[in-house]
């Protein structure tokens, strides 16, 4: 397995394992802090229709008959090819919003990776990108999107962000 979570934040783990951000679309990760301090996992079974993966550990879930999207992307620069995944899970999850499907979206923490795609989302859904980003850190923790560069991802547009991304590439 490659890495794909970024090392070097501070930030406190989640107290959930994941949080309804708008009614049906959930936020999370595959690890959180339970009220003791201690490291739970977040273990998926059959609570949701659909759950999308940024990044993946096993036994985590979810449950064989339930739709799971993978993409698995880093929690650091994206190149056009993972900006263009991100696009699609977004997608993905926003057509199962709009057909009223339960859907996670989660990484490790559920903070960063996780926190693109849900803004994606909501902006698909007719949300500003701030008012996304800023609903996110209200519903899941202000450590979400803790990530500067998916911040500005965010805040640039993911169009202009993979037409960047592919010069560089």
């Amino acid at each position: 397995m490659k890495k794909t979570r970024q090392r070097d934040r501070d930030a406190p783990g989640p107290q959930t394992p994941w949080d309804e951000i708008v009614p049906g679309l959930w936020m999370g990760g595959h690890y959180w802090t339970d009220p003791a301090g201690e490291l739970q996992q977040a273990i998926v079974r059959d609570e949701f229709n659909m759950v999308v993966s940024l990044s993946t550990r096993s036994g985590h879930g979810p449950c064989p008959g339930v739709e799971h999207l993978v993409a698995e992307i880093p929690d650091s620069p994206l190149t056009a090819r993972q900006i263009d995944a991100v696009q699609r899970m977004a997608h993905a999850t926003a057509r199962a919003h709009a057909a009223g499907r339960t859907t996670l979206v989660r990484c490790h923490s559920g903070y960063n990776r996780s926190g693109l795609v849900v803004a994606q989302t909501l902006v698909h859904l007719g949300h500003e990108a701030t008012a996304a980003i800023r609903l996110i850190r209200h519903k899941r923790s202000p450590w979400a999107l803790n990530n500067q560069i998916f911040h500005d991802y965010l805040t640039t547009g993911l169009d202009v962000a993979y037409l960047l991304a592919d010069l560089q590439g």
